[in-house]
């Protein structure tokens, strides 16, 4: 195998396969990528057994062939080579030769047989969507994904279709609850939601964040999710378990709804945060005719208040929530208003934009 290629072509492939190679992998093949060489070109694997992407890239093959080498070394020598371009040579021994101007590598690889092989994609029907709408939808719900693996299925994000070809995502860890919904033009096929696996939707934001306007391709077969767009195809295995009945978490409209600005709503949380108690970031909202007054304490740091101007009118109310869960959802939205819809002391938060619940958060109370 030989073959010579843009340095910031390689670059991008590897780039990607960073957040997906294993480090630290009881198999050592998977800490490398796969390259193989044909006439039309490169491609490059990254596989970890649940996500797997292969790039296409366009390359000068004098010689077809394949091996695998380091993700990171590969990446880090691609990094820093003097040169726009670089060859790469398949040695005897699996070994891999890099040159670039006068700079010379010789690296150790493996033999390109050991790769293990990705799921096939051919029973899998595809939908075209915007990657914009899709990115959109990740950002809005993925602050809520759980960290705890003890709860594997809160450790993803339900993807739910809906009538009249809407989509809905939703998020939730226990505490806190992201539901994003949206209209994609085609048929998924699924007869009940998906759920997409944290590393997974990180992986696929990142993909899309390299062009969000970009047309696409998404679509479900068995326990697996397929990505393309054009010159890449990205495979993941899925969560494996029965999402929970999330529209149970979800109160009725609100008695008390507060109409505040986002902007100023942001701040305020934030700096009265700063004298929360750390682990939990504790604030109390006291909330009376319009006016919501935001309120810390800490007896090793202090107190802190905060007023804020607000639509309301309405019984008072004083509730504690953590601010951090509040800010995630704040940052999400992108309207100057959002309406906080409130019960009692005991009963959750529910924020939206005003007048469109398309998308909801929903965050539990906390005592204070």
């Amino acid at each position: 195998m030989e073959f010579r290629i843009a340095a910031d072509e390689l670059k991008k492939a590897l780039h990607r396969a960073q957040g997906i190679v294993e480090r630290k992998a009881t198999m050592p093949i998977l800490s490398n990528v796969l390259v193989n060489a044909t006439k039309t070109g490169v491609t490059v694997t990254a596989f970890d057994l649940d996500i797997g992407i292969v790039s296409d890239h366009p390359a000068e093959v004098s010689k077809p062939g394949a091996i695998t080498v380091s993700a990171k070394t590969l990446f880090d020598i691609v990094s820093l080579i003097p040169d726009a371009h670089l060859t790469i040579k398949k040695l005897p021994n699996n070994y891999a030769e890099i040159t670039s101007g006068a700079a010379h590598y010789k690296i150790v690889g493996m033999a390109p047989e050991e790769f293990p092989k990705l799921p096939k994609e051919d029973a899998t029907h595809l939908v075209n969507l915007t990657g914009s709408t899709l990115l959109e939808m990740i950002k809005k719900s993925q602050y809520a994904i759980s960290n705890d693996e003890t709860r594997y299925i809160l450790n993803g994000v339900f993807f739910e279709p809906r009538e009249g070809n809407r989509v809905r995502m939703v998020a939730t860890d226990g505490h806190r609850l992201a539901l994003v919904e949206r209209e994609m033009s085609g048929d998924f096929k699924l007869k009940a939601g998906v759920i997409i696996p944290r590393k997974g939707l990180f992986e696929l934001k990142r993909l899309l964040d390299e062009a969000p306007d970009a047309q696409c391709q998404l679509g479900f077969a068995e326990n697996s999710a397929l990505f393309k767009k054009p010159g890449l195809s990205m495979v993941m295995r899925l969560i494996d378990g029965q999402f929970p009945e999330y529209q149970r978490v979800i109160p009725k409209e609100g008695e008390k709804q507060v109409m505040v600005k986002r902007t100023a709503f942001f701040d305020a949380l934030k700096r009265i945060s700063l004298l929360s108690a750390d682990k939990s970031s504790a604030v109390k909202l006291s909330l009376s005719e319009n006016l919501l007054r935001i309120t810390a304490n800490n007896p090793e740091l202090g107190e802190a208040k905060d007023d804020l101007e607000v639509a309301y009118r309405g019984p008072s109310l004083t509730i504690g929530f953590n601010a951090r869960y509040i800010l995630d959802v704040l940052s999400a939205l992108e309207t100057d208003e959002v309406t906080l819809e409130l019960g009692d002391e005991h009963s959750p938060g529910v924020l939206h934009a005003p007048g469109d619940k398309a998308y909801t958060a929903v965050v539990m109370p906390m005592r204070v």
